[in-house]
C-alpha cells in the first residue's frame, strides 16, 4: 500500500508540472473597447502608442495629454493566487496620477473575503500623486510623518501583502512608461538653490562664468529669417538698418542666493526672497532684452505665461510664466542693461525643471502683414542656458525600505512572540517528545498549544496557511517570475518555514497536528463532541483509506483549475474552511460560514474529518511523510504482532495492523509515544513486568 501511494504522488506531482507548463501564458495587454469604458470624459483613449499596451489619453481638444496604460504586460508580479494583479493607470504628461483603477485579479483574501470594496478603495489614494513622490504602503515607522519625503498611503488590514504586491505593479510599470515615453521628466529629486553656499559675485563675473547669457539678433538677421515668406518686406527698419540691434537678450537663473545678490537692488533682492520663501519649489529666471523687440506684447497679462518666450527641457515644454516682482537692478550692471526691459519668470521644479541641466529659451519674432486684419508671422530664436552646479543641492533621495522590511518592522513584536513559540516547540518535540507524552498533563499542555495557535498565530496573526500560496509558488516557478511576493507576508512565512523543518523531521505531522489553526479548532470541537457524549463515527479501515485518497484528488482538482480556469480559482480554493474560520472570523455570507461551521460539527463526531480526507494542503503535507529523515516514532518487536493498541487507539488511522507508523497520515499528535512509553498500558511492558514473555502468552 505504501509503495502504490508513493508511486501515485510521484505521478501526481508529474502532472501538475506539465499542467503548468502547458497552461502558463504570457498577458497580452486589453483592446480598445476594453480600455475606454475607464477614461473619464472629456478625457478619452487615444492611439495605441506600444507593444506593452501604453495608449494616448486625449483632453477634450483632441490633443494628447498623458498616457494610459496596464500594468500586468509592464509588472506581472504575481500575487498570492499567483496570478499578477492588473490595473489600469491614467497618468497626466508632468508625471502625475489622474486615476489608477482595478481591473483584475484572483486575490483570495478580496474576492471572498473582504470584499472588493476595500482594494477598489486603495486605489483612489494615488490620485494627485506625483511619480517623483516616494510612495509606500504602511504607516510611519518611528518618528512619523514629520519632515519625511515619503507619502504613506493606507493598507488594507488583513489584506496587507496583496496591497503591496498591488503597490509594487502600479510603481513598477508607472517608471517604465516614464522612462520611455516621457524622458523630460524628472523622476528623482530636483535640484534647488543651496542657501549654504555663498560666493562674492559681481555683473562681470556672471558675464565671464557664463552665468549671464546674452542672445543678439541683428536686424539683417532677423530679415534673414524672413526671407522668402509673406513677411520678408513688414520691418522696414530692419530693411534700412541691417547692422543695427534687433534683440539684445539677457538670461539669467536668479534661484543662487551668490547670483540675486549680484543682480539685483537690495529691495528687489528682498522681494526675490520673500517670493521664494512663500514658493520655494520654483525657479526664478531673469530675462533682459535692451533691443527694440521687447519681451512681451500689448495683450500679455501679469502673473501668466509671457506670450513671447518660451522653453523646453530634454524636448519637452518648460512652463514658465510671470512672478509679478518689481525689478530693479544691481547698480554694478551696466546702465544700458538697467535700461532695458526685464521680467523675472518661474517654474515648478517639481514638474521636472532641473536648472543644471540644459535647457533652451525661445523667444519669437513677430511680423504682421496687411492693414485691418493683418496675418501674424513669427521666427523663432534660441538661447541655451544651464545653471553652475556648484550653487545648487539636491535632496537625498528617500528610497523606501523593500516592501519586505517595511513588513518585518510592522510585524516586528509579533514575529518575536512566534518565533520564541516555534522555536520552543521545535527543541520540545526533538529533545523530550517522549517526556511530553508521558506527562500527566499531556493533553492540557497540547490543548493549550493549540489554543495559542488559535488565537495568536491564527485569528491574531493570519499565519493560516493555504494551498493558494503553494498553487502560487508552484505557478511562478513555471513561469519563471520572482518569489518575492511571499516576503510580504513574513509572519506566515516563519510558519511556512517552521512546517518545511518539519517535512524533515517529522513528516506532516508537525504542521498538521500542531501549527493549523483550524486543524486545532477540530480538535477543540472532537473533545467538546467526547465531552457531550456525541456518538462518535469511525469509519472502517477499508473506508478510512478509501476516502483518505480524496484529499488527493482535491488537490489535483484545484491545480487544474488553476491553468485551465484560473479565474474561478477563487471559488474553488474555498473547499478549504481556512479563510472563513481564521482568517475573516466566520464574517462571511452564510453558505460560507454555514460550510465552515459544518465541518467543524462534523468534528465533533469524525475526528478531524477535514484534515484527513479532503484537505488539499493536507495532500502536499503528506508528501512530507516520504521525504522526512527518519522514523520518529518508536516501535518494539511486538508491536503489531500480536500487540494492536496502538493501532486501536490511532484516531487518525496511521498505523498499519503490522504495527509500522504511516508517516503520509501521522498528525504527531503522540498518543501512540505516549502508550508505547507507559509501563500500565503498553502490553509488552505490562507482560514484562509481570515477569512473562509476549511469546509465552501467546502460546496459552
Amino acid at each position: 500500500m505504501m509503495r502504490v501511494r508513493s508511486a501515485f504522488l510521484a505521478a501526481m506531482l508529474a502532472s501538475i508540472l506539465w499542467v503548468f507548463c502547458a497552461a502558463a501564458a504570457v498577458a497580452e495587454p486589453l483592446l480598445r473597447e476594453d480600455i475606454a469604458p475607464h477614461i473619464v470624459p472629456p478625457m478619452s483613449l487615444g492611439d495605441r502608442i506600444s507593444d506593452t499596451g501604453v495608449w494616448q489619453l486625449l483632453n477634450s481638444g483632441g490633443a494628447e495629454a498623458g498616457f494610459v496604460f496596464e500594468t500586468e504586460p509592464m509588472a506581472p508580479l504575481p500575487g498570492f493566487s499567483g496570478a499578477p494583479i492588473n490595473l489600469l493607470v491614467v497618468l497626466d504628461l508632468d508625471g502625475r496620477f489622474i486615476d489608477v483603477k482595478l481591473l483584475s485579479h484572483n486575490e483570495p483574501i478580496f474576492v471572498s473575503g473582504l470584499g472588493q470594496a476595500a482594494f477598489h478603495k486603495f486605489f483612489e489614494q494615488y490620485r494627485g500623486h506625483s511619480i517623483t513622490d516616494s510612495l509606500v504602503v504602511g504607516t510611519p515607522y518611528g518618528s512619523g510623518t514629520d519632515g519625511s519625503a515619503l507619502v504613506y498611503l493606507d493598507g488594507v488590514t488583513k489584506a496587507t501583502a496583496s496591497v503591496r504586491i498591488a503597490h509594487e505593479s502600479v510603481l513598477a510599470a508607472t517608471l517604465q512608461v516614464a522612462r520611455e515615453k516621457m524622458n523630460g521628466i524628472a523622476t528623482g529629486p530636483p535640484a534647488y538653490p543651496d542657501p549654504a553656499h555663498d560666493e562674492a559675485l559681481g555683473w562681470q563675473d556672471l558675464v565671464d562664468q557664463g552665468i549671464a547669457r546674452r542672445l543678439t539678433v541683428t536686424n539683417a538677421e532677423v530679415d534673414a529669417a524672413f526671407a522668402g515668406t509673406l513677411w520678408e518686406d513688414d520691418d522696414p527698419d530692419a530693411r534700412d538698418y541691417p547692422d543695427e540691434t534687433y534683440l539684445d537678450l539677457w538670461v539669467v537663473d536668479l534661484g543662487p542666493p551668490a547670483v540675486g545678490r549680484a543682480v539685483l537692488s537690495d529691495d528687489s533682492l528682498a522681494e526675490l526672497r520673500q517670493f521664494m520663501s512663500i514658493s520655494a519649489m520654483d525657479e526664478p529666471v531673469l530675462v533682459i532684452e535692451t533691443a527694440r523687440h521687447g519681451l512681451i506684447t500689448e495683450d500679455f497679462v501679469r502673473n501668466t505665461a509671457p506670450d513671447l518666450i518660451s522653453a523646453e527641457q530634454g524636448g519637452f515644454p518648460v512652463a514658465f510664466r510671470d512672478a509679478d516682482l518689481s525689478i530693479e537692478l544691481h547698480a554694478d550692471v551696466p546702465e544700458e542693461i538697467r535700461d532695458g526691459t526685464a521680467l523675472i519668470l518661474r517654474t515648478d521644479r517639481r514638474l521636472g525643471f532641473d536648472p543644471t541641466a540644459d535647457w533652451i529659451l525661445q523667444i519669437k519674432a513677430l511680423r504682421e502683414h496687411g492693414m485691418f486684419q493683418p496675418q501674424i508671422g513669427a521666427a523663432t530664436f534660441e538661447l541655451p542656458y544651464s545653471a553652475p552646479e556648484r550653487f545648487f543641492a539636491r535632496a537625498e533621495v528617500v528610497k523606501p525600505s523593500p516592501p519586505w522590511v517595511d513588513a518585518l518592522r510592522n510585524r516586528v513584536t509579533d514575529l518575536a512572540v512566534l518565533g520564541v513559540f516555534l522555536a520552543g516547540l521545535t527543541v520540545l518535540l526533538v529533545r523530550a517528545q517522549t517526556s511530553l507524552a508521558s506527562h500527566p498533563q499531556f493533553t492540557p499542555i497540547r490543548l493549550g498549544i493549540l489554543a495559542f495557535m488559535t488565537v495568536f498565530v491564527g485569528w491574531w496573526g493570519q499565519g493560516q496557511l493555504s494551498i493558494a500560496t503553494v498553487l502560487a509558488v508552484l505557478r511562478t516557478g513555471v513561469d519563471g517570475g520572482s518569489f518575492a511576493f511571499l516576503l510580504y507576508d513574513p509572519f506566515s512565512l516563519m510558519v511556512w518555514a517552521a512546517a518545511i523543518l518539519g517535512f524533515v523531521l517529522w513528516g506532516r505531522g508537525f504542521f498538521c497536528g500542531w501549527l493549523c489553526p483550524f486543524g486545532a479548532l477540530q480538535e477543540f470541537a472532537n473533545h467538546l463532541g467526547r465531552l457531550l457524549r456525541v456518538p462518535q463515527i469511525t469509519p472502517s479501515p477499508v473506508w478510512d483509506a478509501r476516502l483518505k485518497w480524496l484529499k488527493y484528488a482535491v488537490l489535483a482538482g484545484l491545480v487544474v483549475v488553476a491553468f485551465t480556469a484560473p479565474a474561478r480559482l477563487d471559488k474553488a480554493i474555498e473547499v478549504e474552511p481556512f479563510k472563513t474560520a481564521i482568517t475573516t472570523f466566520f464574517i462571511r455570507e452564510w453558505y460560507y460560514v454555514a460550510y465552515a461551521a459544518g465541518l467543524l460539527l462534523l468534528s465533533m463526531v469524525l475526528f478531524k474529518g477535514f484534515c484527513r480526507y479532503l484537505c488539499p494542503l493536507g495532500a502536499v503535507m503528506a508528501i512530507g511523510g516520504q521525504i522526512r529523515g527518519r522514523d520518529w516514532i518508536a516501535r518494539r518487536a511486538a508491536c503489531g504482532s500480536p500487540c494492536q493498541l496502538c493501532r486501536v487507539k490511532c484516531s487518525y488511522g496511521a498505523i498499519a495492523k503490522t504495527g509500522e507508523i504511516q508517516y503520509s497520515e501521522c498528525f504527531q499528535c503522540l498518543d501512540c509515544v505516549s502508550i508505547h512509553e507507559d509501563k500500565a498500558r503498553c502490553v509488552p511492558l505490562v507482560l514484562a513486568a509481570r515477569g512473562r514473555g509476549i511469546h509465552k502468552v501467546a502460546a496459552e
